[in-house]
């Protein structure tokens, strides 16, 4: 009898915790860049969203990546977030991405290519920060010169730049 209850504090104890977890982005303290809404697990606003600014988003896991894409000449050096990271401050595993850019242009992204392949939000070329002349301020990039195959018009389609917003079904 001890044991079950016992194992049901614990339990109870991880449900407080990840309910607690479930709003523990903190909000942005700089203009937002990017807002993410859906079917994420933690948010930073009332309406169940989150939001982000340029600092909030430096503090995932960044990497660089060294590529050439079909909308510029020669290689190019992109520094940003990896997409995964930005899933796993949402709690999002799966599903669909629908990743819209400061036009409207919009496309669905399906949230394994974030764990198949190393996709970042370029927020950087070439040691400076893009601006949405330069395809900012985020850009979903796959790495193109890492993965021969992703080299095709349906990931060419994915590759939205001047992104302001992601959708997570």
């Amino acid at each position: 009898m001890k044991q079950y209850f016992t194992v049901g504090l614990i339990v109870f104890g991880m449900s407080v915790c990840s309910s607690l977890y479930a709003h523990a982005l903190s909000k942005p303290t700089g203009p937002v860049i990017l807002t993410v809404t859906g079917n994420i697990k933690n948010t930073n606003t009332d309406n169940k969203t989150a939001e982000f600014d340029r600092e909030m988003l430096m503090k995932l896991e960044v990497v660089e990546q060294k590529t050439t894409t079909p909308w510029s000449e020669g290689v190019d050096l992109y520094r940003g977030p990896l997409l995964k990271s930005l899933m796993a401050v949402l709690g999002v595993k799966s599903g669909t991405l629908t990743v819209t850019a400061l036009n409207d242009f919009s496309a669905v992204v399906p949230v394994e290519d974030a764990y198949d392949y190393k996709v970042i939000l370029a927020m950087d070329i070439n040691g400076q920060p893009m601006s949405v002349r330069t395809k900012g301020p985020l850009f979903l990039l796959y790495p193109f010169s890492d993965v021969a195959s992703l080299n095709n018009e349906v990931i060419y389609n994915r590759s939205v730049w001047q992104i302001k917003s992601i959708s997570v079904e």
